[in-house]
Order: C-alpha cells, then structure tokens, then sequence
C-alpha cells in the first residue's frame, strides 16, 4: 500500500475521530488541510472513477455552503468536470475526511470502513 494522506479540516468531530483512530492503529499518514489545500479536480475525478464513486458522493450534504449554493437542485444538471471543478474550489464543500494512497479512496469516515480498508 502506498502513502497515505489524509485531506481533513481539523475543527472536524469526524475528522479527529479519524485522525484519533489513525493514531490508535499505528497508521501514519501525511495530513492535508482541505481547505487550505483541496484535491485538484482531476485527483477527484481519478479518485471517483478508480474506485467506482459518483463525484456526488464527494459533498458535504450536510456542509452551509452546500445549501447555501443550492447544490441539492443543481447537480443533477451539473457535468461530472463541472461538480470536480466546483468541489476543488472550495474544500469547504468536500465531505471528509476524504483518506487515500493515491488509488484508493475512502471518504468520510466509518471505523468498519476504515478498518476493512486500510488496516485488512
């Protein structure tokens, strides 16, 4: 397995839950600020397509400016270069933490998840 980086924002719950469980396990990982540093619209689309992921599921639903850009309405008419475009302009939209070795991808975080992934 390759390097792992993890893209989080650390006020996060759920990223410091990762990173908390990260340390737990022995697992040593670069750590990337994704608002300061977002992936590029091709590392999403790559990301997206390598491990069969809709672009869609890379928001954050939940996030303000998600609603606040109305994005429930407008990614259904949205291109998949469109949506990777949007989400690496503002890490603030991106789910996370997003964890990957540069293939595969994993994004939020569910410990079974995880562990399936990265420590099996």
């Amino acid at each position: 397995m390759g390097k792992l980086t993890i893209y989080m924002y650390p006020p996060c719950s759920t990223c410091k839950k990762a990173v908390k469980w990260g340390r737990d396990n022995g697992i040593h990982w670069e750590e990337v600020h994704i608002v300061e540093h977002p992936p590029t619209a091709e590392q999403l689309m790559q990301w997206a397509d390598e491990n069969n992921l809709p672009l869609k599921s890379f928001f954050n639903t939940s996030g303000k400016k998600y609603r606040e850009l109305q994005l429930k309405d407008k990614l259904p008419t949205m291109t998949e270069n469109e949506k990777a475009t949007l989400l690496s302009s503002d890490g603030m939209l991106i789910k996370r933490p997003i964890i990957t070795n540069g293939v595969t991808v994993t994004v939020g975080f569910k410990e079974e998840v995880a562990q399936a992934t990265w420590l099996d």
